[in-house]
């Protein structure tokens, strides 16, 4: 860690910060140059309280040279980590497809959901039993009954179920149901609480980017649930918030190879919240995939037109089969299958 002094620090300032680093266990280095005086840190930065730092009189700045998140880092883990759910592999040479509609909402929407998911190839299923939405007013979501509605469908395809999980205290009983991959959604990205229980657990976690997050804000939660024990972490970028509104949010397919450098584990898109509108959905997907992600979240309704929450975003079980056959073209260039 460097600490760059202002450029009229004085010998009294600059031996408070030299205590300091003392006090909280760093060695430090000082280099005097001709127009600022900079000071090296020796020792664990993670110990280090930038705050306080920053806080004494004469520092103009803290840089870290170590990276704020180890676990995840793919400079701890140089081989990409893979992550299992039942027999099916995320990371690997294969790319995963997970489908289903935005919320659960009736026991034959979700039958005919989970009959359109996998007869297009794909291998796990999304739907949401508790809803996070904009507005009070709106659909929030069938809670426990459906999640047991969502299991009793999917089951009878052997698809394993990806759902949202907005409240610790229903941890427990995501669990005792057995859900195969919980999601934290954009909104929880810094619930800090619910990452450490979710850490806890051995179950999978897709982690969904905040609305405004940077890369290294985003590393660093998912340094919260491998801190805890769980290292079985996938990235879904989903589009940030930005000026434009022509689409509901901007796709970041650069996060895709940044995070690939960044971290070891598996990197996946959802396309569907990122455009907001169907049409758009086969093309981000498509960019997604040809940028390196392992996979995609997508949005599929047996009629979109009669959605409960997300009509406009949601693909028709045609269309979802459709995508895949393109998807699967797109991979195999890249030595990839689907």
């Amino acid at each position: 860690m460097i600490i760059v002094m202002q450029s009229k620090v004085t010998d009294e300032q600059l031996h408070a910060v030299e205590d300091k680093l003392r006090d909280m266990g760093m060695q430090p280095h000082v280099s005097r140059g001709i127009e600022r005086t900079v000071v090296g840190a020796i020792g664990d930065e993670r110990v280090i309280d930038i705050e306080s730092l920053e806080a004494l009189h004469g520092v103009e700045k803290v840089v870290r040279v170590m990276k704020p998140y180890k676990i995840v880092a793919r400079e701890s883990h140089e081989k990409s980590t893979t992550v299992r759910v039942r027999d099916i592999v995320i990371g690997g040479q294969s790319l995963q497809v997970i489908a289903g509609p935005c919320s659960v909402e009736t026991d034959a929407q979700m039958r005919a959901a989970a009959q359109g998911v996998a007869a297009a190839g794909c291998r796990l299923m999304r739907a949401g039993a508790f809803k996070p939405r904009t507005s009070p007013y709106a659909f929030q979501g069938l809670g426990i009954e459906g999640l047991e509605m969502f299991k009793a469908a999917a089951s009878e395809y052997n698809l394993p179920i990806v759902t949202e999980l907005m409240d610790v205290r229903m941890l427990d009983t995501f669990l005792s149901h057995e859900v195969d991959v919980i999601q934290i959604g954009t909104r929880n990205m810094q619930n800090f609480d619910l990452l450490k229980e979710v850490g806890r657990t051995h179950t999978p976690v897709i982690l969904k980017r905040g609305l405004s997050a940077t890369i290294s804000e985003w590393l660093m939660a998912a340094e919260y649930i491998a801190a805890g024990g769980n290292h079985n972490i996938i990235f879904c970028e989903r589009g940030v918030r930005t000026y434009e509104d022509a689409y509901r949010n901007m796709l970041d397919v650069t996060a895709i190879p940044v995070l690939k450098r960044e971290t070891h584990m598996p990197v996946i898109i959802d396309p569907s919240h990122a455009g907001g509108k169907s049409w758009m959905v086969p093309a981000l997907a498509r960019a997604a995939v040809a940028a390196g992600a392992d996979g995609l979240l997508v949005e599929m309704h047996p009629m979109p037109e009669q959605a409960w929450s997300d009509a406009d975003q949601a693909l028709s079980p045609e269309e979802l089969a459709g995508l895949m056959g393109e998807l699967q073209a797109i991979a195999a260039v890249l030595g990839r299958g689907l």
